[in-house]
C-alpha cells in the first residue's frame, strides 16, 4: 500500500494500491476495448432505480473473457493491467493459435506465465478445470454456477472459494461471503484467487475521490421528513419506530436483514447461509 503524507485534510490517511509493483502496461489492448455510456443507476426508461449513482470519471470498457471456451490451447500472459470497471487486475493473454483475450488475473501471476483450460490440466495456478477434477482444500475463483454458463462466482479482488467436499454430482464450496453452497461438479473453475488482495485496505480519504468513482452522497433516512423515508420525522434524534431497518420504499435493508426471495430457485443448493454482522 502507498500511504500519503498529510499535506491536505483529504490526503490525511488516504491510501492507494502500489500499482507499479504489479502492473506492466498502462494502455489497454485497443481491439479488446469499447466505449459507451454508463447507466449510472437508471433503467431503460431513464428512471432512477439505484440511488447514489452518477457522474464519475469516463471509463473505457475492457472485454473480459468469462466463458473460457478455448479448450486444450495453452495461453501465455503478455501483460498485467488495471481495469477501471472491476477491483481485480486483468491479464492480456495470447493463446497458442494467436488469439488474444483479457482474463481476470489470479494473485501472483506474472508476465510469461502460462495456463490452459482443459479436463487434463494440472491443478496449478491459473489452470481451469471442472470442479470434479479439483481436490478438496483447493481455492478457486471465476467459478461457474452451471456448466458452460461462464464465470459468476469469486471474481472480485482477493476473492476465492474453497472446495470443501464432493458428493452426489455436486461440489460444496465455501464462498467468500462465508456461505456454503453446492455447485455442479461439471462447472468450470480457475485455480487460485483473484489478484489485488490489497484492495480491501484502501482508505478513500475524501468525498471527492468517491465522486470520481461515480458514487454520489448518501443522506441518512433519519435526517429526512416522514414523507421521504420510513425513518424520517420525530422530534430531535428519534428512533426509527419499527424493529427492522428499511429502505426508502419500506423493504428490509442492511444490518443483516434477510432479503432473499423465499422461493428462489437455488434455495435447495444452500447448505449454510452466510454469517452477517458480529457473527461473522
Amino acid at each position: 500500500m502507498k500511504i500519503f503524507k498529510p499535506t491536505t485534510p483529504g490526503r490525511r490517511g488516504m491510501s492507494v494500491v502500489s500499482f507499479k509493483k504489479y502492473l506492466t502496461r498502462s494502455k489497454p489492448h485497443k481491439p479488446l476495448t469499447k466505449g459507451g455510456k454508463r447507466d449510472v443507476g437508471r433503467n431503460s426508461q431513464g428512471r432512477l432505480t439505484t440511488r447514489h449513482r452518477g457522474g464519475g470519471h469516463k471509463r473505457k470498457y475492457r472485454e473480459i473473457d468469462f466463458a473460457y471456451n478455448k479448450f486444450d490451447i495453452e495461453a501465455k500472459v503478455e501483460s498485467i493491467e488495471y481495469d477501471p470497471n472491476r477491483t481485480a487486475f486483468i491479464a492480456l493473454v495470447c493463446y497458442r493459435d494467436g488469439e488474444r483475450r483479457y482474463i481476470v488475473a489470479p494473485k501472483s501471476m506474472k508476465v510469461g506465465d502460462t495456463f490452459v483450460v482443459s479436463t487434463k490440466a494440472k491443478v496449478a495456478l491459473g489452470n481451469r478445470l471442472q470442479l470434479k477434477d479439483i481436490p478438496v482444500g483447493t481455492f478457486v475463483y471465476n467459478v461457474e454456477i452451471k456448466e458452460g454458463g461462464g464465470a459468476k462466482i469469486a471474481r472480485s479482488a482477493g476473492n476465492a472459494a474453497e472446495v470443501i467436499a464432493h458428493d452426489g454430482g455436486f461440489a460444496t464450496l465455501k464462498m467468500p461471503s462465508t456461505e456454503v453452497r453446492k455447485v455442479s461438479t461439471l462447472a468450470w473453475a480457475s485455480v487460485g484467487e483473484a489478484s489485488n488482495d490489497e484492495h480491501k485496505l484502501v482508505n478513500i480519504g475524501k468525498a471527492g475521490r468517491k465522486r470520481w468513482m461515480g458514487r454520489r452522497p448518501v443522506v441518512r433516512g433519519a435526517a429526512m421528513n416522514p414523507v421521504d423515508h420510513p425513518h424520517g420525522g420525530g422530534e430531535g434524534r428519534a428512533g426509527r419506530g419499527h424493529r427492522r431497518q428499511r429502505t426508502k420504499w419500506g423493504k428490509p435493508a442492511g444490518k443483516g436483514q434477510k432479503t432473499r426471495k423465499p422461493k428462489k430457485y437455488s434455495n435447495n443448493l444452500i447448505v449454510r447461509r452466510r454469517k452477517v454482522g458480529k457473527r461473522r
